[in-house]
């Protein structure tokens, strides 16, 4: 793809082999310089199914979590030279088709940091199959991790991001959680280091081969997402500093 700024697709696998092959397939090729798919130790063919496509494949040998693989699609989109990293789940949930939307909000200025909302408009998440337990916790999370930080993001916890080269080299995302917490981190780092986030709406499937956490590992997440909260502000209030938030070597807080 000849354009001013190269786009790298990362897709963060685990147990992904039966619907890998359609969520590929479905990716803007034209928008698109590379992908690369980590798989987390999957106990499927992810990898085997994986090594037939077009695309860079790195194999944990054995399962570290959803944020350490989210590392490893990070690091290695990096050193490959990426401007634009998109993270695509590729269990068919996102569609796919969006990306050069979300390349275009870096592009034009928009944000940083795009995420790929279910809730716009409000009610489409359900209509996508949401669980009504996930919908009502989402939008509670959402609205307190908006009150703390001072945005109005529709959604905080979609999965279907974009970020741009700066902002990954300046979040200090290798002190993350290796769990489904690094997701949240990521928000309140970007907000705290002054990031600009940016929307596009994004169109959802929920169906027995996508991936998802049961309602105990979600209550959890919960916890682990109100305790970012805090450690943002107590942070911010510096009533105690949390390396989370303290700048790399790269950069500094921004605003």
């Amino acid at each position: 793809m000849a354009n001013q700024s190269r786009v790298i697709v990362t897709m963060p696998a685990y147990n992904a082999a039966q619907t890998l092959v359609d969520t590929y397939r479905s990716i803007p090729a034209a928008h698109v310089d590379q992908v690369i798919l980590v798989d987390d130790g999957s106990i499927d063919d992810t990898a085997k199914v994986a090594q037939e496509l077009d695309l860079d494949l790195i194999i944990h040998p054995h399962n570290a979590g959803y944020g350490m693989n989210q590392k490893t699609c990070y690091l290695e989109a990096l050193r490959l030279g990426a401007d634009i990293v998109i993270m695509l789940h590729p269990d068919g949930q996102y569609d796919p088709k969006i990306i050069p939307e979300m390349i275009a909000a870096i592009r034009q200025g928009q944000g940083e940091f795009v995420l790929g909302s279910r809730f716009m408009p409000p009610q489409s998440a359900l209509a996508g199959g949401m669980p009504r337990y996930k919908y009502v916790a989402n939008r509670f999370l959402t609205a307190v991790e908006n009150g703390v930080m001072g945005t109005k993001l529709s959604e905080c916890h979609t999965g279907y991001r974009a970020y741009s080269r700066k902002l990954l080299e300046t979040v200090p995302f290798l002190r993350n959680s290796n769990d489904f917490a690094f997701d949240t981190e990521m928000i309140f780092q970007a907000n705290y280091f002054g990031f600009k986030f940016a929307e596009v709406p994004v169109s959802t499937r929920y169906f027995n081969e996508a991936s998802s956490i049961s309602f105990s590992a979600s209550v959890l997440y919960g916890l682990k997402t109100l305790w970012v909260a805090v450690r943002y502000l107590l942070h911010r209030w510096k009533i105690w500093q949390f390396d989370l938030f303290k700048p790399t070597h790269r950069g500094g807080r921004r605003a």
